[in-house]
């Protein structure tokens, strides 16, 4: 009986009245862009294949979260993300395969809403929807090696949805979380005096992040 009644102990359940909380961020995340072939890519024969490959990385982050009523919150995760978005080329003249490093460091300021259940024991689960914006800073990290370079533009807006599970335990909240994460506009920088530039039209940053949060 005494275990049973254990298992029934409910958690921090004055933390559901809280009208706001903080906690910190750990993160991996896979990364790739969708990319989007030039006209000039069909016209020439020295490239045959360019490809976005994907990479993973790992993100530090905190958290602030605002109670707006008894099912949602407003969240607001700023996060260091540390990324690699590869591009994969195969060449005719000469024949070769490489592969062009992108590394970036970006500081990303997401905004979301998360509509949350029910507690169900020291269990809940939620979903979130919202923006973000991302500021590179390794956009520039390479721009001495010009011939090579395929450049990125330092800033990108874009949306992220999801879902995870709150754990409550006496002192703190674990909470994994799944989600995607991807830019709307066009980060490629085109440059027609770059090969491997000249062939690609848009790039678009692609992300799959799997966090875990640590409230308070």
């Amino acid at each position: 009986m005494a275990g049973a009644k254990a298992q029934t102990t409910m958690y921090m359940e004055e933390h559901d009245a809280k009208p706001y909380y903080f906690g910190i961020t750990l993160a991996g995340n896979n990364s790739n862009f969708k990319l989007y072939q030039d006209e000039i890519f069909l016209k020439q024969d020295s490239i045959m294949v360019a490809e976005p490959l994907k990479t993973f990385g790992f993100n530090l982050g905190l958290l602030g979260n605002l109670r707006l009523s008894e099912y949602f919150d407003l969240r607001f995760n700023p996060q260091l993300l540390f990324a690699s978005k590869n591009l994969y080329y195969k060449e005719n003249y000469p024949q070769r395969e490489s592969t062009k490093n992108i590394e970036s460091i970006l500081l990303s300021f997401p905004l979301q809403i998360k509509f949350k259940s029910d507690r169900i024991g020291n269990m809940r689960v939620y979903t979130i929807g919202g923006l973000k914006y991302d500021y590179d800073l390794a956009s520039n990290a390479r721009a001495r090696r010009a011939e090579d370079l395929v450049k990125i533009r330092k800033s990108d807006f874009g949306y992220e949805f999801g879902a995870g599970f709150e754990f409550y335990f006496p002192s703190f909240i674990f909470s994994p979380e799944f989600k995607i994460s991807n830019g709307i506009g066009n980060v490629h920088v085109k440059d027609e005096h770059l090969r491997y530039s000249n062939v690609i039209d848009k790039l678009q940053s692609r992300m799959i992040v799997f966090s875990i949060h640590l409230e308070g």
